[in-house]
């Protein structure tokens, strides 16, 4: 019987070991913290609610609105009513500790190994072709060390991550990483209200010279985050500043309650098939230019890749070649999202190189056709054709969006008004900032000790 360890407890690696387990076959899933939350905005598209049979439990918010902001504070809204969508459509908003721990346990549920352990090395065998061999800490008796043990399998999926030691002991190749920055801010009920539904997104130099900033709602409280590419990844704390700055009058006394780091891949690996090892998740690079999903992309792969092994060892009586996971897993996510993450890439470039872009991007935001193609694609991972009417409108409003954008694109940066209509002097600014700069402090301090910050400080800082 084929042996697997999945390497990785995130959606990509739980959905895997979901699928293999239901085959019958032996299954390992390796995470050393059981009660880790990425950074992450927490976004997830209805088909995957549905697709992946998620309970409403782990849905904090269920977002019908969203609010672009560009780098003017020009406020576009995008409702799913006036578009035409039923009361059931949404964008799911979640923690990913409650999220990430469904699908693990179900995975458990259904017959895998669940291993609270970190795998430190792994020999390939001759030709990288296995059997292989895990050598990890084993950390379920509680201990700071973990106890040293070891595993042999026929076949590895690497779900762990951008700094993925499977893609090591493969000789995957290196690829550009950004890096995500996220704080966690608890904001009295009645301010709360404001993001009941609602979710922000905001543009401009000042909150990422690449990528965007975000404002989401979750149970108690709004996560608040900004990321980067690799070259600007220093400016991070900056930009963390910068978007803070532009969204504090709809924070009014937010208190910081968790900061939260990690690297995200910019584009897919070299190689994400050697051997019999193959890469899932961040670990291959799925996560998508332009709006950096990942959540949707990294379960899905770890599903289609685990259906393949399934398939081409006749649920686990015989030991898949190379050739054969490269044919059935590569070739149909290529064939299914190739096109989508090159189209996502092409937007990126075009729409998040200055502040001119910017503003002509979220002014096309105003678009009913735009909201509807952009929602379609997102909430039911589907091509949506445009009609050739559409197509010539869409490129004359692209063209003059962006000689607008020349005109609007700021010298500085304000404030964005009120959500609930207070006047300047009601905002907590100053003392906002010493809460941050004293939690600044403490996470510095904290890193250099390689520990966590203290319960104490009710703020934790996750880098991996």
């Amino acid at each position: 019987m084929l042996r697997v360890a999945v390497v990785g407890g995130g959606p990509s690696g739980s959905c895997a070991a979901e699928i293999l387990a239901k085959a019958g076959i032996s299954t390992w899933l390796f995470e050393r913290k059981l009660d880790n939350a990425k950074p992450c905005g927490g976004a997830i598209p209805l088909c995957m609610v549905e697709e992946f049979e998620l309970p409403e439990s782990i849905i904090d918010r269920k977002v019908r609105n969203m609010k672009m902001i560009s780098p003017s504070n020009k406020e576009v809204d995008i409702k799913l009513d006036p578009l035409g969508y039923d009361d059931n459509a949404y964008i799911g908003m979640c923690r990913r500790e409650g999220f990430d721990a469904f699908l693990r346990n179900r995975a458990a549920d259904l017959g895998t190994t669940l291993i609270n352990g970190l795998v430190q090395k792994i020999d390939t065998g001759t030709n990288r072709e296995g059997p292989y061999t895990l050598h990890y800490a084993d950390y379920s008796s509680g201990g700071p060390t973990g106890d040293l043990k070891t595993l042999e399998v026929d076949l590895i999926i690497g779900a762990d991550g951008a700094n993925s030691r499977v893609a090591k002991a493969m000789d995957a190749g290196d690829y550009n990483v950004a890096i995500a920055f996220q704080e966690r801010i608890k904001l009295p009920a009645e301010e709360m209200t404001y993001y009941e539904d609602l979710a922000e997104m905001y543009v401009g130099t000042d909150v990422s010279p690449d990528f965007y900033a975000w404002v989401f709602p979750k149970f108690d409280h709004v996560a608040v985050g900004t990321g980067t590419m690799q070259q600007n990844q220093s400016l991070i704390k900056g930009l963390q500043k910068g978007i803070r700055e532009r969204a504090r009058k709809r924070l009014f006394k937010g208190e910081v309650i968790k900061v939260e780091a990690h690297p995200i891949p910019e584009h897919p690996r070299p190689r994400r098939v050697v051997g019999r090892m193959a890469l899932v998740g961040d670990a291959a690079g799925y996560v998508t230019k332009s709006s950096g999903e990942g959540i949707y992309f990294a379960a899905k792969s770890g599903r289609m890749c685990a259906e393949a092994i399934v398939e081409i060892s006749a649920n686990g009586s015989k030991i898949p070649t190379e050739k054969e996971i490269k044919s059935t897993y590569l070739k149909r996510w290529d064939r299914k999202y190739g096109a989508t993450y090159a189209v996502l890439d092409i937007l990126q470039r075009i729409f998040y190189r200055n502040d001119a872009a910017r503003e002509a991007f979220v002014e096309m935001c105003d678009d009913r056709d735009v909201q509807k193609l952009t929602f379609d694609s997102y909430l039911y991972k589907r091509v949506v054709m445009m009609n050739p009417w559409q197509q010539i409108k869409l490129t004359l409003r692209t063209l003059g969006s962006l000689l607008r954008g020349q005109a609007l694109a700021p010298a500085d940066y304000d404030a964005v008004p009120s959500a609930v209509g207070r006047s300047d002097g009601d905002f907590l600014a100053e003392e906002a900032a010493q809460a941050i700069k004293a939690q600044t402090h403490n996470e510095t301090a904290s890193n250099d000790k390689d520990a966590t910050t203290s319960s104490e400080e009710r703020s934790t800082v996750t880098t991996s």
